[in-house]
């Protein structure tokens, strides 16, 4: 995928109801508004993806810790998933992530989380531990979260 018609952007707290609504149509258990609001306030990379229309159809959060960023969040637009901008996206947080210093990139995903997975393993993330019960799931239950680390 290259970077025609796709535009990317610093994540401003004007973009928040917008990331929002992705957020709650991707996720079953999303983040708050606040988790959002928090981020930026707190200096965390914020980016979003728009195509020519303005649509926002992606976008990440990335935190900065010595020499390893975590990423926080990320999503694609549901009706644009399937067409490399999960990729797209991860190219950018790399780049970010470069920009920044940073050695390494950690992240957690759900094990029910099928499709991220492969997405994340064709890009050479690779499993590097678990998290009990990081979760929350139905029913009051929990879920691990499979930590991976992408080198830089």
């Amino acid at each position: 995928m290259t970077d025609a018609g796709l535009h990317l952007s610093r994540m401003a707290m004007a973009d928040i109801d917008e990331v929002f609504g992705v957020e709650l149509s991707v996720y079953p258990h999303p983040w708050t508004r606040g988790n959002f609001t928090d981020s930026l306030a707190t200096g965390y990379q914020g980016r979003v993806l728009r195509d020519d229309a303005g649509q926002l159809v992606g976008y990440f959060l990335l935190m900065a810790a010595v020499d390893e960023a975590h990423l926080l969040n990320v999503a694609v637009r549901a009706e644009r998933q399937g067409e490399g901008l999960g990729r797209h996206l991860l190219d950018k947080v790399a780049d970010c992530a470069r920009a920044l210093g940073m050695e390494s990139v950690l992240l957690e995903v759900r094990p029910s989380n099928l499709r991220a997975l492969k997405v994340y393993e064709q890009y050479g993330y690779a499993e590097i531990g678990r998290r009990k019960a990081y979760y929350p799931d139905h029913n009051g239950q929990r879920e691990d979260a499979i930590v991976m680390r992408y080198v830089l």
